[in-house]
């Protein structure tokens, strides 16, 4: 059933949803192009709730149809028919119901925000960094698999092929919903290329998720920051080193710095590097939230620590567990490739239990 403050506020949105469709057929906002666009996302937000709203009003009107059928109709047959699709139409109903619901919900708003992740090698060397580029692959192929778009932000490489750190960011349907989970250090053991006697190694990579914020989510100050340009180093083409293109941004405030020489123009590195530096910034507010919360919370999918050991890929037994909600497969080359939705479904599920305690 509809919460009662949903349905006022469907009203109120269907008022709106009137107005956009108004003024995106007006020729002065039509060639208007910066107020057509913002507009035409307001419309395109608002458009699938709209809709559900309307199928379910639809669903209403066959059901009371299909009850009357019912118990006027004498036809055995007919009424058989009538009492089925009353249950198809409720199941329906039901749906709609709990999408438009989920919609007006304050945590679903944020489960398509893009996110900026940061994945980092830490102990273990030359085999870190390489697992380091194992994940990668990985979240690159799972975005690929869900149509989400992946844009680099920043990367630095090690000598062996492997991957120090690298930024990027993702966006795309239930980006931050699905990949949220995935913060915390990941732990491998596998033997490497490198070991003659066969041993098995333990090294390990830390992730990073990070919703992408907006100019209204965090205000930056710019007397706060210091913005130092250097000439770029490393792999980057022809010209790469022949200009102060790199750009590294301190928030004296916090001492965050940020850095990035990946773009040969020094406004787009600086474009990039404050987009990282926004995201970590909210970041570390929620890390402090969380914190604040852990007194009062429950069981739930762990903490939001990044230094939390979340994960163990043990390669000699093609086994991946999630330490938090206790989830074990033994599909690691599957999931190794962006096989990940049996997983992200296991933490999905436990989230949404863990919730219903709180």
């Amino acid at each position: 059933m509809l919460k009662e403050s949903n349905l006022r506020k469907l009203g109120e949105l269907k008022k709106r949803f009137a107005e956009l469709q108004e003024k995106l057929a007006d020729a002065a906002v039509i060639t208007d192009q910066d107020v057509c666009q913002k507009l035409a996302r307001e419309f395109a937000e608002i458009s699938p709730v709209i809709e559900d709203y309307s199928a379910y009003e639809r669903a209403l009107g066959q059901i009371v149809e299909a009850r009357d059928i019912l118990a006027n109709e004498t036809d055995s047959e007919l009424r058989s028919m009538a009492s089925a699709e009353i249950q198809t139409l409720e199941q329906a109903a039901k749906a709609f119901v709990d999408s438009i619901n989920d919609y007006f919900s304050p945590q679903s708003k944020d489960n398509d925000r893009p996110v900026i992740m940061e994945i980092r090698a830490g102990t273990g060397g030359l085999e870190a960094s390489l697992f380091a580029g194992d994940l990668l692959r990985m979240y690159s192929k799972y975005a690929a698999s869900r149509k989400w778009k992946m844009d680099p932000i920043s990367l630095s490489e090690s000598e062996n092929g492997g991957i120090k750190e690298v930024v990027f960011s993702v966006s795309g349907k239930a980006v931050w919903q699905r990949l949220k989970w995935e913060s915390g250090t990941h732990r491998v053991q596998r033997v490497p290329a490198t070991e003659a006697s066969g041993r098995i190694h333990t090294s390990a990579a830390t992730v990073a998720v990070m919703t992408e914020p907006e100019e209204i989510d965090l205000y930056i100050d710019p007397k706060d920051l210091k913005v130092d340009v250097y000439r770029a180093s490393g792999p980057g083409g022809q010209g790469v080193n022949t200009a102060d293109s790199a750009v590294r941004i301190t928030h004296l405030p916090t001492n965050t710095v940020v850095t990035c020489q990946d773009e040969r123009s020094q406004l787009k590195n600086k474009i990039k590097a404050m987009r990282v530096l926004r995201a970590r910034m909210l970041d570390a507010r929620r890390q402090e939230q969380f914190q604040k919360e852990a007194a009062f919370r429950k069981a739930q999918v762990g903490t939001g620590d990044r230094s939390e050991k979340i994960r163990t890929y043990n390669f000699p037994d093609n086994r991946v567990t999630d330490h938090r909600i206790g989830f074990t497969t033994h599909q690691l080359p599957a999931l190794i490739e962006g096989d990940m939705d049996d997983l992200i479904e296991a933490l999905l599920r436990s989230e949404e239990e863990s919730s219903g305690e709180l």
